[in-house]
């Protein structure tokens, strides 16, 4: 039988190499876009990456979502069953900072692929995953789902947003198997460093071992709907497995505030913090010192104040549910981050 091959956008991030990972156990060829820059960038999955020269089911190679052509010509050459759009400006804060560059990469780098598989005439043999994200939702009233209108609330989220309807206008014009995956917040050890669940366990971790002194934080009211990456590659992979496409909330269905998650990762280090103050003054102590501060410099422009998915859909389609709970996510990033930076 001969084996699909994968093209995935975004490979370096946290969810391109689970999701590599994932499809080379399904014994799928991986191929994986990363863009030019003088480090390599390639930490998450140097475990799978052989040298060029030797035979292997993972393959690298050079490009970009605001770069048409090399979009087209990776697709040419690559001729891919596949197709997993994962790349984008991913941080919230930071597309505030650079709105035009977000929509570049997020909303029209969407299209480009949309447009070379059609420009290819690929439409019938590529089957095409888009990343979407709970921050569409923005303000609307949760729990949310399929069915519920897309409120944006920061650059990223309406960069998200265009890609989502792009995506479904070549899927219904040019009859394309196009599935968005609208993914709520989803975390793991190798989640990037300014991604607010990762900082709050690195912190707090040097913060235990006297590396550093205090965590800064934004809105400790904030709620969301956190799962495991693991698990939410799966959904994603699935999605494509169907006869038709569709579009699927993929969430926990649970939810906790960031101050909630902090209590967490706090108890699973044994450090007991003492809540003081109300507003932005508010601050976490431990052995009587201030250990979490609210800074406002992180929070955003326009909030997104309430995230919770409902995911009945994808249960019943794809027959999935996460496995991980969040004390599950916890307790492995707080693991891991302890042996990475050598604490005990």
């Amino acid at each position: 039988m001969k084996k699909k091959i994968a093209l995935i956008y975004g490979i370096t991030g946290q969810d391109g190499a689970y999701l590599a990972k994932f499809l080379l156990k399904k014994n799928y060829i991986v191929h994986g876009v990363k863009r030019r820059s003088s480090s390599l960038n390639t930490s998450r999955i140097d475990d799978i990456y052989k040298d060029p020269h030797e035979i292997g089911n993972f393959f690298l190679h050079y490009g970009d979502l605001t770069d048409s052509l090399s979009i087209l010509k990776n697709i040419q050459n690559i001729k891919p069953n596949e197709i997993y759009n994962l790349g984008a400006q991913s941080h919230v804060g930071v597309s505030f900072e650079v709105p035009e560059y977000t929509a570049n990469v997020d909303a029209v780098g969407t299209l480009r692929i949309l447009d070379s598989i059609k420009t290819l005439k690929l439409e019938k043999k590529i089957k095409f995953y888009q990343a979407g994200t709970s921050e569409m939702f923005g303000a609307s009233k949760p729990p949310q789902n399929e069915k519920t209108p897309f409120y944006p609330r920061s650059p990223y989220a309406v960069a998200k947003v265009y890609a989502h309807w792009i995506a479904i206008n070549y899927r219904e014009a040019y009859g394309m198997f196009v599935c968005n995956g609208i993914l709520f917040n989803h975390e793991s050890p190798i989640r990037g460093e300014t991604f607010v669940t990762k900082k709050i366990v690195s912190s707090l971790c040097k913060i235990k071992a006297k590396k550093n002194k205090k965590l800064f934080l934004g809105n400790l009211y904030a709620k969301r709907d956190w799962g495991h990456a693991k698990d939410y590659v799966v959904a994603m992979w699935k999605m494509l497995q169907q006869s038709k496409p569709k579009d699927y909330v993929i969430a926990s269905g649970k939810q906790y505030t960031v101050k909630h998650f902090i209590n967490l990762v706090a108890k699973k280090l044994e450090m007991q913090i003492k809540w003081k103050g109300s507003g932005i003054k508010e601050k976490g102590y431990w052995n009587n010192n201030v250990i979490v501060e609210i800074d406002k410099r992180y929070m955003r422009p326009t909030e997104v104040d309430s995230l919770k998915g409902d995911f009945r859909l994808a249960k019943r389609d794809l027959k999935w549910k996460p496995k991980y709970k969040i004390t599950d996510l916890v307790n492995e990033m707080v693991e891991i981050e302890l042996k990475n930076e050598k604490i005990k």
